[in-house]
């Protein structure tokens, strides 16, 4: 398989991965659904294909040194102001709401970030995990909330 294809395919997968967690958060009505979660996750996968690969010429320069996890760190923190503009603290009800879903957006870059390495069991496994935590997550919540006094 040649190099761009394998790269289609990482893109595919951290898409793929991406949206399906974007779509139970879209199904849940949480601010950020489908769209975001698929789009970090594409554009993490494609930030870490560009920094592994996208400047082979110029790494093995013997005057230079490259490290190519600081594109990764860079999309760590981008990522952090997104989630930051979906947390919401209401004073009125002493309520802050949003984490989960910006931790969602958070999980979803580190997803992207392993598909764009080829890490394709972890990238997979991980998202598994994370529909299993927010399912689990909402049948717990609504558990409780049967048992309280109305």
């Amino acid at each position: 398989m040649t190099m761009e294809l394998e790269f289609l395919l990482r893109l595919f997968c951290a898409a793929l991965l991406g949206g399906l967690i974007g779509l139970e958060r879209e199904y849940r009505s949480k601010e950020a659904g489908f769209r975001t979660h698929f789009l970090v996750a594409m554009g993490s996968a494609l930030f870490m294909i560009v920094s592994a690969y996208g400047f082979g010429d110029a790494m093995y320069h013997d005057l230079q040194r490259w490290d190519v996890s600081r594109i990764a760190a860079q999309v760590v923190s981008g990522i952090g102001f997104i989630g930051a503009g979906t947390i919401i603290f209401r004073k009125t009800e002493n309520i802050v709401s949003g984490l989960t879903t910006a931790a969602g957006v958070w999980v979803t870059a580190a997803i992207g970030l392993a598909c764009g390495v080829g890490m394709y069991i972890i990238s997979i496994g991980s998202t598994l995990m994370v529909l299993a935590g927010l399912e689990a997550f909402n049948y717990f919540l609504h558990k409780f909330d049967k048992h309280k006094p109305s």
